[in-house]
């Protein structure tokens, strides 16, 4: 749970699926179906503008009956977007997913976008190094 973000970057590996703002909900969509992810950072040239995500489709598409060809992921996407840093640890950036009800975490070193991280992959981290500890612990009561 002490373990860096960058770190747990290097295992997963610093793939990031973006859109441009100017480009369709419906683009945004068919990338993250094509990609099996439910978020994608929106990227103006280099500089992360937002984030955009099924649950932003969903309430601002759907359900306000817009039409997903149409609309521009600026129309819909989260603008202030929260960001981990490569040294924090995956319990730090646990706590801010919970705390903000968020499911993704664009990971930013300066200005650049290097990663993302998903709520499921900060689980499958703690539960990796929980599953090793609890195998030290026996090793050491077992006398090994």
């Amino acid at each position: 749970m002490h373990t860096p973000v960058s770190q747990l970057l290097q295992m997963k590996g610093h793939q990031i699926y973006a859109v441009a703002p100017d480009d369709s909900v419906y683009e945004a969509v068919r990338r993250m179906s094509e990609f099996g992810v439910g978020a994608l950072v929106v990227l103006d040239g280099e500089t992360l503008a937002g984030i955009v995500s099924e649950r932003d489709y969903a309430r601002k598409v759907v359900l306000q009956g817009r039409l997903s060809k149409e609309t521009p992921v600026a129309d819909i996407m989260t603008r202030s977007v929260v960001t981990a840093a490569p040294a924090q640890t995956v319990r730090d950036c646990m706590k801010l997913m919970t705390e903000r009800k968020i499911r993704h975490l664009p990971v930013v070193d300066g200005n650049r976008v290097i990663g993302m991280l998903s709520i499921g992959d900060l689980v499958k981290q703690i539960i990796t190094t929980q599953q090793a500890q609890i195998e030290q612990l026996q090793n050491y009561i077992a006398g090994q």
